[in-house]
């Protein structure tokens, strides 16, 4: 990570990376993720799906998606969360469609308490214990929806109100805490993308979805989640996912001890 990542992740709580993927490889992912996305649920290759607007395990069902957890545009900011000790634990993906609702703002410390995730700083590095890479295949712009989080609250040391961004209410007069649908409130930034970037963004952010409204496009991202080595849990990839990927990839889907060092980590190894 250089020191220009380092300190604007540190000071906002996510890290958008201009032009990870050439254009080449932009294609061939595109052209990856849109067979994935025309492919009838009964001619899948076993182990693939859908979970509502989700597609499962799709890092894996192409070899140029399967190359982007090791990317070495994003590798080293893999390796400095994790504290060398890197896990990738799925690989999912999502295509926002004309109409697509939002989602309200959340992060892990709202839904399972302040111990659910740890960000530091030690010895001139960051550290957390649950982040997700995005891979933006599709361009995002200013007015279209999609990201949107609120800087600086990873580092927060009170819990977000629950009256706080709650404009939504229901028949019963009751408010929803985090749920945005018109004007952005205050401090809240909608991170706008384009095809080829990569977000990087812990869970301990609040972050939420806005409506995706372009007419004519569709948002097309993977979630990469990353956690440490010795640190279960996460979606998970079944045996016949994990057999269609490389050795090095599959290292990086396994849980090892605290102490152990993969190969993939050690000085020297590039990244595939």
């Amino acid at each position: 990570m250089t020191p220009e990542q380092r300190y604007m992740f540190d000071l906002t709580g996510y890290l958008l990376v201009d032009n990870v993927l050439s254009p080449n490889e932009l294609k061939t992912c595109q052209d990856a993720t849109q067979r994935y996305i025309n492919t009838p649920d009964e001619d899948l290759p076993a182990g693939f799906g859908r979970d509502g607007i989700r597609h499962l395990h799709a890092f894996a069902f192409d070899e140029c998606l399967a190359k982007l957890p090791m990317h070495p545009g994003i590798w080293p900011i893999v390796m400095e969360l994790t504290n060398d000790k890197p896990r990738l634990c799925s690989g999912t993906m999502t295509a926002d469609e004309p109409g697509r609702e939002g989602g309200g703002l959340h992060c892990a410390r709202d839904d399972f308490g302040w111990e659910a995730t740890r960000y530091e700083v030690r010895e001139g590095r960051i550290y957390s214990n649950d982040f997700v890479v995005f891979p933006y295949l599709d361009d995002v712009y200013p007015g279209d929806g999609g990201l949107i989080v609120l800087p600086g609250s990873h580092k927060s040391n009170f819990d977000r109100p629950r009256t706080l961004f709650a404009d939504v209410v229901d028949g019963h007069g009751r408010a929803h805490p985090g749920a945005v649908t018109g004007e952005l409130p205050p401090a809240v930034v909608n991170v706008t993308p384009k095809a080829g970037d990569m977000v990087v963004m812990p869970e301990s952010v609040t972050h939420g979805i806005l409506p995706w409204k372009p007419k004519d496009r569709i948002r097309r991202i993977l979630q990469l989640r990353f956690r440490p080595q010795h640190q279960s849990g996460g979606i998970g990839v079944p045996e016949e996912i994990a057999k269609r990927l490389t050795p090095e990839i599959q290292e990086l889907l396994e849980t090892a001890h605290y102490t152990h060092v993969k190969e993939i980590a050690k000085p020297g190894r590039i990244a595939a």
